[in-house]
C-alpha cells in the first residue's frame, strides 16, 4: 500500500464536498475513480495534489502520516497530477515548459539550448509522444498535443504516485493508445496510477481496481471484471439510464447556415455545407483535421482567406464574433475553462456576459431583471446547486461549469448554435442531459453544429454526419444510414 486516505471530509464555507472518503492505492495499481458531475472527485484530486487542505481526515503515504499543506509537498512526497484545465505557459515551448526549473546549463551558468531540446525530446520519444517538436511554442499546438505535453511534464521527475484528472478527454486514435501504453508502463514499473475518467470503456480496460464516488461518498468499489458500464452508470447516476440519445426525426426547415468554399491558409481549404432549422449535424474527424479551426473561423474569431458564411440568407462573413452573434450564431468552444469561462467570476456573471445590454437602463444595471434571467437559466438547465449564482464558477463541476456556458448562449436568442466538444470531461448522466437539451433546441427550430472527437456520440445524437480529413470534407451521410467504420474511413482521407 503506498497511499491511504482515512475519513478525509472537505467543506466550502460550510457546505459539504466530501464526507468522510476513504481510499487506497497500493504499488503497480491503475485506481480508478469515477463519479458523476458535481460527486467530488476534483476536490478529492486537488486533495491528493496539495492544492486544497482537508477539512478533517488523514493522509498516509507507506503507512506514515503525512501533511499535504501545498504542491511543493505534493512533489516531495512524489505526487504528481495533472489536471484536465491546462497548466501551460502558452508562449513557451514545449521544452521550456518540459524543463522548467531544471534546464541543463553550460559553463558561467548560461542555459544549454541544444541539450535542453534534446532532453524534452528524449523524454517526449520515451513514452510515445515523439511526434511533437520540442521547439515548438506549446500554445500553438493543439489542445491534444498540448494534454501530451501535460503528462509528459509530470513525467519529468519519475512520480511514484501519477494523478490523471481526464487524461483522455481530447486524445483520439494513435494518440490514445500511445497514452494507454504508457498508463501500463508506468504501472508495470511500480506507479500507483489514480486515473479520473468519465470514458467507462476506458475504465474497464484499463483499471485495476475502481471506486464510485456520489455526493461526496464513496459508495462502491469492484474491480472490472465484477462489473459493467451500465453497472457503473446506474451507481454513479442513482438510477438506470434507459435511452442514451433521444429518438431524432428526418424533417427540417429552411437552410439557417450556408457555409460556402471557406478557407484558411495552414488549416483548412474549400469548405462548404448548409445546415437547416431543427437540423443537428455531426462534424468528426480525427486530431488536426481542423474542426475547431473551422467552428472558429465560421463565428468570426479568425479571419478566413477565401469563401463566405451565410446565416438564413443574410450578409455573408463576419470579422468579429460580435458581428456573428448580431447575425444569431453562437459558438460554445472546446475549451470550456479557457475561452468559455471566467472562472473568477460569479456564475451569474459569465452567464450574463454575451447579453450584459439586456440588462441595463442606461449607463445603470438592472440587478432585478438580471438576476431573473439566469434564475430562468439555472432552472432550465439545472444548474447545481440551484443557489449558484452568486458561487465562484470555479467551485462548479464541469459538466455544471459546461451548463453554464451554454446559458450564456442560449440567452443571445441564436438562431444557429456550434458545440465544440460539449461533452469532453462531463459523466454519462449528465451527457444524456444535454443531448436532450440539444435535441429540445432542435425541435424548438435551433440549428446545431456538433463537433466531437467522440465518433459514437455524433452519430447517435445527430440527423447528419460530416467527416473532415486535412482540413478538408471528405464525407457526408446520414447519420442513421453509415457505420462507426465508415466514418473511420472517411477520417484517416479514404474513399468509403
Amino acid at each position: 500500500m503506498i497511499l491511504e486516505l482515512r475519513g478525509v471530509r472537505k467543506d466550502y464555507a460550510g457546505v459539504q464536498v466530501l464526507h468522510g472518503v476513504d481510499l487506497v492505492g497500493r504499488r503497480g495499481e491503475v485506481l480508478a475513480v469515477v463519479g458523476a458531475n458535481g460527486a467530488g472527485k476534483s476536490t478529492l484530486i486537488k486533495i491528493l495534489a496539495g492544492a486544497q487542505p482537508m477539512s478533517e481526515g488523514e493522509m498516509r503515504m507507506d503507512g506514515e502520516r503525512v501533511e499535504m499543506r501545498s504542491p511543493h509537498d505534493a512533489h516531495a512526497r512524489g505526487i504528481r497530477t495533472v489536471y484536465q484545465e491546462m497548466s501551460l505557459v502558452p508562449g513557451l515551448s514545449v521544452t521550456e515548459n518540459l524543463l522548467m526549473g531544471g534546464f541543463p546549463r553550460r559553463r558561467g551558468g548560461l542555459i544549454d539550448w541544444p541539450a535542453a531540446h534534446a532532453r524534452a525530446r528524449e523524454l517526449l520519444e520515451s513514452i510515445g509522444f515523439g511526434a511533437i517538436d520540442p521547439r515548438t511554442i506549446a500554445g500553438r499546438l493543439s489542445v491534444a498535443r498540448q494534454q501530451m505535453v501535460e503528462i509528459a511534464k509530470a513525467l519529468v521527475d519519475e512520480p511514484r504516485v501519477l494523478v490523471l484528472d481526464e487524461p483522455s478527454a481530447v486524445l483520439a486514435g494513435t494518440d490514445l493508445e500511445a497514452l494507454f501504453a504508457l498508463i501500463r508502463r508506468l504501472r508495470d514499473r511500480g506507479v500507483l496510477v489514480v486515473y479520473v475518467s468519465h470514458r467507462l470503456a476506458e475504465v474497464l480496460e484499463l483499471a485495476d481496481s475502481i471506486v464510485v464516488i456520489k455526493d461526496g461518498r464513496v459508495i462502491g468499489s469492484t474491480e472490472p471484471s465484477r462489473t459493467s458500464e451500465n453497472e457503473l452508470i446506474g451507481l454513479m447516476a442513482g438510477r438506470r439510464l434507459e435511452q442514451i440519445y433521444p429518438a431524432r426525426r428526418a424533417d427540417r426547415g429552411e437552410p439557417a447556415l450556408h457555409v460556402s468554399g471557406l478557407s484558411r491558409g495552414g488549416e483548412f481549404e474549400d469548405v462548404s455545407f448548409t445546415l437547416h432549422a431543427g437540423e443537428i449535424v455531426g462534424l468528426f474527424g480525427l486530431v488536426g483535421s481542423g474542426r475547431s479551426e473551422l467552428a472558429l473561423c465560421v463565428f468570426g474569431a479568425e479571419p478566413a482567406s477565401a469563401g463566405e458564411v451565410r446565416v438564413a440568407g443574410g450578409p455573408g462573413g463576419f470579422r468579429t464574433p460580435g458581428q456573428a452573434i448580431a447575425a444569431g450564431l453562437a459558438l460554445v468552444t472546446e475549451d470550456r475553462k479557457g475561452s468559455g469561462l471566467v472562472l473568477g467570476m460569479t456564475v451569474a456573471d459569465n452567464i450574463m456576459l454575451a447579453t450584459l445590454r439586456a440588462t441595463t437602463r442606461g449607463p445603470l444595471i438592472d440587478f432585478g431583471r438580471r438576476r431573473r434571467k439566469v434564475a430562468e437559466m439555472v432552472e432550465r438547465l439545472d444548474i447545481r446547486p440551484a443557489h449558484c449564482a452568486s458561487m465562484t464558477t470555479l467551485h462548479l463541476s464541469g459538466g455544471n461549469q459546461q451548463k453554464a456556458v451554454l446559458a450564456k448562449w442560449l440567452l443571445t436568442g441564436p438562431r444557429v448554435l456550434i458545440l465544440d466538444e460539449p461533452t469532453r470531461g462531463v459523466d454519462m448522466a449528465t451527457r444524456v442531459e444535454i443531448y436532450r437539451m440539444i435535441d429540445d433546441l432542435a425541435r424548438e427550430g435551433l440549428s446545431v453544429l456538433l463537433i466531437s472527437s467522440d465518433l459514437t456520440e455524433v452519430l447517435g445524437a445527430t440527423d447528419r454526419v460530416l467527416v473532415m480529413n486535412q482540413g478538408r470534407i471528405t464525407g457526408e451521410a446520414r447519420s442513421d444510414a453509415v457505420t462507426e467504420d465508415e466514418v473511420l474511413t472517411y477520417a484517416i482521407g479514404r474513399t468509403a
